[in-house]
């Protein structure tokens, strides 16, 4: 016997539909004799709804209550679930986020998770029934509700995973895994097995989509074994696990683009979102920083290739830099970490790019294995 959560997201759980969909497999988990904790988030596009009446109510709401209008999505999905499990005939409650408590600091947006009381939850378990918490959500010290900020709903399944010393975490998505790069751009991008927290933590960090940046960084921290599962297939998932010997034979995990930044010249990227505030700030501080003029330029692209590999092998940046200049690509800018080489380039470059390095470093699946869709 195991004891797992499972993490289901918007897109799993939009629809009473779905939600069956989602009961069905957490009843095959409890049959197989799992102990089961289920974190869910909002219906697709509830939380952006709820952020809409916010703000036509005041466009300067009042944090605490805002957090106490946006964490609703949440706890309706978490009671459709267990109603749904019930009429399987799986024993199951919900368990809202004051209720256990999960403690959390006072930021409402963007509050951490500081502390989970497991007692009930773990008792209740272990009496049979599937326990379901809205992911997303906490309570500070003095019983006010917060959020976590967006996509805070797979630091909440990892989280959980870590204090209730769960087995495996499981983030059902709508994508079947973790791939070398997106599919839609290049459909012979290979489904990891396996990728190490590391990797998946400069992935997220850069752009892919599949797991929240946050959540990975906690999940590395306690040791949390994480599978990236889809909710649509029973297609094997992606486990993001510690690093091994077998490995880090593996130089390159992925290829990832963002087209989320903008270049401002003294040399620097910011989100897209956030050039006109960063402009702002550095007008303010013409003076003390001393520069003459400012350039901003929002039609780039961030591209990075990502490997714990890179550790033990040399000339991976050559490579990048030979396959971008064989295609005419100019790189405008250059950042690198122990694992991760990026560089900047024109916007309308960014699906060559992601090809040719694909192909560059080996990481073409042969044409019949080759996914139909998905995301790195």
């Amino acid at each position: 016997m195991a004891r797992i959560v499972m993490k289901f997201g918007g897109t799993s759980m939009a629809g009473t539909e779905r939600i069956r969909n989602v009961a069905a497999r957490v009843k095959r988990e409890v049959e197989a004799g799992n102990e089961v904790a289920v974190v869910v988030s909002a219906m697709a596009g509830e939380t952006d709804r709820l952020v809409g009446y916010c703000r036509e109510a005041s466009p300067l709401a009042d944090p605490a209550e805002y957090d106490v209008v946006v964490a609703a999505g949440e706890q309706i999905t978490s009671g459709l679930l267990a109603i749904t499990l019930q009429a399987l005939g799986v024993p199951a409650r919900s368990w809202l986020g004051w209720q256990l408590p999960i403690r959390t600091s006072s930021a409402h947006g963007v509050a951490r998770i500081e502390d989970i009381d497991t007692g009930a939850i773990l008792a209740s378990m272990a009496s049979g029934a599937v326990a379901v918490v809205p992911g997303f959500q906490g309570l500070t010290g003095d019983n006010r509700v917060t959020t976590l900020g967006r996509g805070g709903s797979d630091t909440s399944a990892v989280a959980l995973a870590a204090a209730l010393k769960a087995d495996r975490c499981d983030i059902y998505t709508d994508v079947d895994g973790v791939y070398t790069t997106d599919p839609r751009i290049v459909p012979r991008a290979r489904k990891l097995m396996k990728i190490t927290y590391e990797e998946m933590l400069e992935l997220a960090s850069v752009g892919a989509k599949v797991l929240q940046t946050r959540s990975v960084e906690l999940a590395m921290k306690e040791k949390v074994v994480v599978q990236v599962l889809s909710s649509f297939s029973d297609a094997p998932g992606t486990l993001v696990v510690d690093e091994d010997d077998e490995m880090e034979r593996e130089l390159i995990a992925g290829v990832v683009a963002d087209r989320n930044e903008a270049k401002v010249t003294l040399t620097f990227t910011v989100p897209r979102a956030q050039l006109p505030a960063s402009l702002d700030v550095l007008e303010k501080a013409k003076d003390a920083i001393g520069f003459a003029a400012l350039l901003a330029d929002d039609d780039v692209a961030k591209i990075s290739v990502v490997g714990v590999g890179m550790k033990s092998h040399a000339g991976v940046a050559a490579t990048m830099f030979r396959a971008l200049a064989s295609r005419g690509i100019n790189i405008q800018a250059i950042t690198t970490s122990e694992i991760k080489v990026s560089v900047l380039i024109p916007q309308d470059y960014v699906e060559l790019a992601v090809r040719v390095l694909h192909t560059a470093y080996g990481l073409d699946a042969p044409v019949e294995t080759a996914p139909e869709a998905g995301a790195a």
